[in-house]
């Protein structure tokens, strides 16, 4: 048997290893609370702060675009939206129709909803709703303890007051692509309901646009209700943009346009300044802002008179007789007389080709002056070819046609100014003279959009070689350059062009100003756009009234006013109006009315002359 001594030895030994063990484990809790509390405390101090403050980003507001008077073209409304995080939720379903019983979600909304779950990370958030009534906004904050993820934002939404009017000009904006998304690391761009731009200027001028995120402080319990705010770094609104477009101008431009498929554009003479830009049938950038229904969407993708197409900056039209004073230039630059006349019978011979006059029975006797104020045919058809195409091409790009111009508009057109080396280049075929002959009065390969029309008349107008310019700056514009082109040229050219309207046997006699004292001048035009054959002209070619509307020649005009001292230029370009003196010539003379109306420097001299016309603006 143990001796009681043995006993208390093995008693001794088990209590003196058990204290060890005990002193071990309590230098190691304490080691270990030493380590945490000293070395680690800034780390879990920042851990504990993140779980007990959540950090949000204010979205900035977008900038104004204004008028040139500072009238707001787009502008911010508040706009209270839901948004979801989704790696804070347990079970999406169950959450959205939670959400459900405060916003109206449908099938499609729920599908949009998980698409966007599943192309971006869990942690950015994903907009559940926009446009939400502040009863159910603040429903839904005294629930959110009950609905984890789940997050209100208070922001601003795009609009545009005027709507359709400035779609084309202004463009609207959009929730970013997948590919945005992806390739950009900015976080403002994955907030829930942020747009960029789309189109127009909102998509030319975006960065300037967007602005600078803010950011609010808040403390939050465990289930991350908000406890209190605790403070706030405001963003800073995106850049404004001051245009150059006058508003009234433009709404009246576009209302005198409505019901066709059209476009117009009004510019100073002595600034290019735009100030109106229009095109017709256009959409209301407010339902893209919003999110526009498929079915709204193929409505606008399947007219055929492409409401969605900036006609002004991306539509190229043969300009046809609006084209025929870069062709009485280019004849005088040529060195022949303005005085040499030609006969015109309706009918000019090339070989055992014939090319028509639009006057069937011919114009006579006509010189430059007449054959420019009647828009005769055959006139140009011989004068074009003693000058030669390389002539008339050369005075076009003088006039601006050809040139894409730096303007803030996405996707501009050069439109096409042919000539011989072009055609050799491209087809690898030489240059005909019939192709002259229908390059003299507009037509053939021969291109321009109605912005560049546009500019041709100002620098006719002016002398100079105006550009236009959409951006409102603070400092004096800079005055053109001359154009290499002799006063005198243009003089005679300016006089035929105020006679279009102002003669006796004008184009345009029928759209004479009814201004006293003011006159317009301007060219008419038709752009043929189906081939007439000869038998067609033998048994009588049809009337466009009697064609289907896509087979109408286009109706052009070009105008400036005052024509005794121009200020202001005008194109106008009205697709399958059949004619530029019915169709188009009339909405330019009510626009430049208006314009110098408006124009304080044309108004005083207006008033002098006419003390009744009460202007507006």
């Amino acid at each position: 048997m143990e001796s009681e001594a043995e006993r208390n030895r093995v008693f001794t030994r088990r209590a003196l290893m058990l204290g060890a063990g005990q002193l071990g484990v309590g230098v190691a809790l304490v080691s270990r609370m030493a380590w945490l509390s000293i070395f680690q405390s800034s780390k879990y101090k920042t851990q504990a702060e993140e779980n007990r403050i959540s950090l949000r980003l204010i979205a900035p507001r977008r900038g104004l675009i204004l008028d040139r008077f500072g009238v707001p073209l787009a502008l911010n409304k508040p706009d209270f939206r839901l948004a979801l995080i989704p790696e804070q939720v347990q079970d999406i379903d169950k959450t959205l129709n939670a959400v459900r019983q405060f916003v109206s979600l449908n099938d499609d909304d729920i599908a949009r909803i998980h698409k966007d779950i599943a192309r971006v990370p869990h942690y950015i958030p994903v907009e559940i709703a926009h446009h939400v009534d502040w009863q159910a906004f603040s429903a839904l904050n005294v629930r959110l303890p009950e609905l984890a993820g789940v997050m209100p934002v208070q922001g601003f939404t795009r609009s545009y007051p005027d709507g359709v009017a400035v779609a084309h000009l202004l463009g609207y904006v959009g929730a970013p692509t997948e590919t945005q998304l992806e390739n950009s690391k900015e976080p403002l761009i994955h907030m829930p309901g942020f747009k960029v731009g789309k189109e127009g200027l909102e998509i030319v001028a975006d960065q300037k646009l967007r602005g600078t995120a803010g950011a609010l402080r808040v403390e939050v319990n465990a289930r991350g209700r908000i406890i209190r705010d605790l403070d706030t770094a405001p963003g800073q609104q995106g850049e404004s943009l001051v245009l150059t477009i006058d508003r009234e101008l433009q709404l009246f431009t576009s209302q005198r346009l409505k019901d066709q498929s059209a476009s117009a554009i009004l510019m100073s003479v002595d600034t290019g300044e735009i100030l109106a830009l229009a095109s017709v049938p256009g959409y209301d950038p407010n339902n893209f802002s919003e999110g526009i229904s498929k079915t709204v969407w193929e409505a606008l993708a399947t007219d055929p008179r492409h409401p969605l197409l900036n006609k002004p900056i991306r539509g190229m039209f043969p300009p046809g007789s609006t084209f025929k004073p870069i062709t009485s230039m280019a004849v005088l630059s040529s060195g022949i007389s303005p005085s040499a006349r030609v006969s015109c019978s309706g009918t000019y011979r090339l070989g055992s080709a014939q090319f028509h006059c639009w006057k069937r029975r011919g114009h006579g006797s006509v010189d430059m002056h007449s054959g420019l104020a009647q828009s005769c045919d055959c006139y140009f058809y011989t004068m074009g070819r003693a000058a030669g195409a390389d002539a008339i091409a050369s005075m076009a790009r003088k006039f601006g046609l050809g040139e894409k111009f730096d303007i803030p508009a996405p996707w501009p057109k050069a439109g096409l100014v042919p000539d011989p080396a072009w055609k050799l280049k491209r087809y690898k075929q030489s240059w005909q003279v019939g192709e002259t002959l229908n390059y003299a009065i507009g037509q053939g390969y021969l291109l321009a959009t109605p912005l560049q029309l546009a500019v041709m008349a100002a620098r006719i107008a002016s002398g100079r070689a105006v550009v236009p310019k959409l951006f409102r700056g603070t400092a004096e514009p800079e005055v053109a350059p001359l154009l290499e082109v002799p006063a005198e040229h243009l003089a005679i050219v300016r006089q035929a062009m105020s006679d279009v309207v102002n003669g006796s046997r004008g184009t345009a006699k029928g759209s004479k100003f009814n201004i006293q004292g003011m006159t317009m001048a301007g060219k008419t035009g038709s752009a043929q756009v189906r081939r007439i054959t000869m038998a067609e002209r033998r048994s009588g070619v049809r009337k466009d009234e009697s064609l289907p509307w896509e087979q109408r020649d286009h109706a052009l005009f070009i105008a400036f006013a005052p024509a005794e001292a121009p200020r202001y230029a005008m194109a106008i370009v009205v697709e399958h109006g059949s004619h530029g003196a019915s169709a188009a010539a009339p909405v330019a003379r009510d626009v430049l009315e208006l314009a110098l109306k408006r124009d304080p420097l044309a108004r005083r001299s207006l008033l002098m002359g006419q003390p009744d016309i009460k202007a507006g603006g």
